[in-house]
């Protein structure tokens, strides 16, 4: 893996929703040239809340960048808190940069709200100003809508994932009829920061969403939580569909999981329904041999299901960029359907005395020019 060092990156708000899609992107990347023997294109420095307040770890990360996709930001708090905090987080950035001697381009996560003459509009407009101020022609203005996606909070200004969590907890919330959203994948506003950071512009970018009723969104997540607990995938040929299916089954791991399936029985022996519904989808049976394991990759938006036939495994999942493992213990005896979280990285292990049958579903063909499979260790280097 020789080559010149990679492009270096700092996300900051790298925990938030966007700054993790942001840089689990960045790592996919440097996951498919590592499998391909190639040097990884980019050094990812993620900063956090502590390190993003500390003056010398915040001069050490941003010594050296190319580029900063900045998420960092407040949207809570008193009036006052919010409309000073994010200009002073901006103000850090530049303090960082200034001490590290740095002039990277500065992507700017900003909000379609900062027209808005409130604490918040005011706040996200004045740290823009800021980063202009500093950055000139290295600074990209990104004006985002309501953003969702995998891995959002509930009840912490994401209405999409506050829905799924109601939905998943079997309660009905309290929606304005009048409400209505403009929502944008955090995948598609993060590929557009990325790509912003590498072609060095331009100055503004104002993705549109789609646009719907919170009772829209609503009645879209009570369809899918229908059918999926019915063991059935809905249409998901159109991209943001499937980025708010993803976003919905996401939003049930790992409580929800793994997901039983009804096993028939009578004297001729067993029966249980696989997998039903999607599109172009494909599936294919697996031997494994005992101790060997399979995966240890993972996907930016595939919808894919593990299930055990016959023998004994387990199956272990873990967050990417982070060390948040769950494992599941399956068995051919008690047919459970695992699906996959996009941005998790997956693999199981036949743990039994013979041979592990597994059968495998994805909601499409597989694309050779178009795989996305990114190698990536659940346990590390083990």
């Amino acid at each position: 893996m020789d080559g010149e060092p990679g492009m270096k990156i700092v996300v900051t708000g790298a925990r938030g929703l966007l700054g993790w899609h942001a840089a689990a992107r960045l790592h996919a990347r440097n996951c498919d040239a590592r499998f391909r023997g190639d040097a990884e294109p980019f050094e990812l420095v993620c900063l956090d809340r502590d390190a993003f307040g500390d003056d010398a770890n915040l001069a050490a990360a941003i010594s050296g960048a190319d580029a900063v996709l900045n998420f960092a930001g407040i949207n809570r708090g008193t009036d006052d808190d919010v409309e000073a905090g994010n200009p002073a987080i901006a103000t850090r950035l530049v303090e960082g940069c200034k001490a590290a001697g740095a002039a990277p381009h500065i992507v700017y996560a900003n909000s379609v709200h900062c027209s808005r003459d409130n604490s918040y509009g005011r706040s996200k407009a004045g740290a823009a100003r800021i980063l202009r101020d500093f950055a000139g022609s290295k600074f990209t203005d990104l004006v985002l809508p309501h953003i969702f996606g995998e891995c959002a909070r509930p009840d912490y200004n994401n209405v999409t994932a506050t829905l799924i969590d109601r939905i998943a907890r079997g309660e009905t919330p309290e929606i304005n009829p009048n409400g209505a959203v403009e929502l944008l994948h955090a995948g598609e506003a993060a590929d557009l920061a990325i790509a912003a950071a590498l072609e060095g512009g331009p100055d503004l970018l104002e993705p549109q969403g789609r646009k719907l009723k919170v009772s829209e969104l609503y009645d879209t997540l009570l369809g899918f939580h229908a059918s999926y607990t019915g063991n059935v995938f809905p249409d998901l040929l159109d991209p943001f569909d499937l980025a708010l299916f993803n976003s919905y089954r996401t939003g049930l791991y790992p409580q929800h999981y793994p997901r039983m399936l009804k096993l028939n029985s009578d004297a001729r022996g067993t029966l249980f329904e696989a997998a039903k519904g999607g599109n172009a989808s494909q599936s294919f049976l697996s031997t494994t041999a005992p101790g060997i394991r399979r995966g240890d990759h993972f996907h930016t938006s595939l919808v894919e299901r593990f299930l055990v036939v016959r023998g004994e495994a387990v199956i272990r999942i873990r967050k990417v960029l982070t060390d948040e493992v769950e494992t599941f213990t399956v068995s051919g005896r008690e047919p459970a359907a695992i699906d996959m979280p996009p941005l998790h990285t997956h693999h199981i292990e036949n743990t039994g005395k013979g041979e592990l049958l597994t059968y495998f579903w994805a909601h499409r063909m597989f694309e050779p020019l178009n795989p996305d499979t990114f190698a990536d260790p659940v346990l590390g280097a083990d």
